[in-house]
């Protein structure tokens, strides 16, 4: 078995071989920028494991693999003008490096370069792929979508905010594994299993997210934290503070949402609050709970559990971020 840290130099090689014209320079350049920030390369990596482990050919599984990391980088380009965020992994957006008209392109474009990629699969494989990746396209923006939709929504559950991030996050980091194991010849048993595995694992890694978001450090996430209190996102931490709240919290919580104060004490101050109902717990449990459920279908892949071993490593070590 390859290492993980193969894997990711692999593709960061690859990504840097990328070719791209040198004009216009305010399309290519933001490509170029965003592409270089790196990241953990999560889900080309998950391709690549799980080519590995239904015996693929490495060569065969790195295209659709670059695809997908073109593909997640442009949804970055777009959401990042969505949220207004400024900064990605610790360096400015896109929008705000160059603009978001500039932006906008960059990312079309990026989609654009995904399918050259993707159209070095297998012809016997091709159409089952392109059809499952235009299906998680559309998830993805029906998730943006619902995303947005909760920004005017005051009714929004917990079971509502976990539908979102199947769809924003989930389904692609599911679509990742399930075309390593389509185009290495898995049974469509064992791929369904991989893509519900790969579900489950999405979840859990997006209310990380929330969770770094809140509770992280800045250097380690590439994020600003508490970017999604002075958003108002509703996050898992929020609903369910807002869930589990009294009056009293609850009027405290309506307050910081609705008005306008120093940035730094928003943050501190809905932080109080959340400890004081043990929210951080509380998403930790969901996360673990998530975890589990991926373990159940990570077993009822037919392979021997030392096939499985990379992957659920690279998992562990993935839901092990530090806070």
């Amino acid at each position: 078995m390859n290492t993980i840290e193969f894997y990711t130099d692999l593709i960061e090689t690859e990504i840097s071989n990328i070719y791209m014209p040198e004009l216009p320079s305010n399309l290519y350049e933001p490509i170029r920028y965003i592409l270089a920030l790196g990241g953990k390369r999560l889900r080309p990596v998950l391709t690549l494991l799980a080519s590995e482990m239904f015996e693929g050919e490495l060569k065969s599984a790195l295209a659709p693999a670059i695809a997908i990391e073109i593909f997640h980088n442009f949804t970055l380009v777009h959401d990042d003008i969505l949220d207004r965020a400024e900064t990605r992994r610790g360096k400015l957006t896109v929008h705000k490096k160059w603009n978001e008209n500039i932006a906008i392109l960059a990312g079309d474009t990026m989609q654009y370069l995904a399918y050259n990629y993707f159209c070095e699969i297998e012809d016997k494989y091709l159409k089952q792929c392109l059809l499952l990746f235009n299906k998680t396209a559309i998830q993805i923006c029906e998730g943006q979508q619902l995303d947005m939709d909760f920004e005017t929504n005051s009714q929004v559950t917990t079971e509502d905010y976990l539908t979102m991030i199947k769809l924003k996050t989930a389904v692609l980091i599911a679509f990742s594994l399930k075309i390593g194991a389509i185009i290495s010849g898995a049974s469509a048993d064992d791929s369904e299993a991989i893509y519900n595995f790969g579900l489950s694992i999405g979840e859990a890694f997006q209310l990380q997210d929330d969770l770094l978001d809140c509770y992280g450090d800045f250097t380690k996430f590439g994020k600003k934290i508490g970017n999604d209190i002075l958003a108002n996102k509703k996050t898992y931490l929020l609903i369910t503070a807002l869930n589990l709240s009294e009056p009293q919290q609850h009027k405290k919580i309506s307050y910081l949402i609705t008005n306008e104060i120093d940035e730094a004490e928003k943050i501190n101050r809905m932080l109080t609050i959340y400890d004081s109902l043990n929210i951080k717990q509380l998403t930790e449990a969901k996360i673990s709970e998530c975890y589990e459920k991926a373990n159940y279908f990570l077993a009822q892949i037919n392979l021997p559990q030392t096939r499985k071993k990379n992957l659920e490593n690279f998992v562990q070590k993935l839901l092990a971020r530090n806070f």
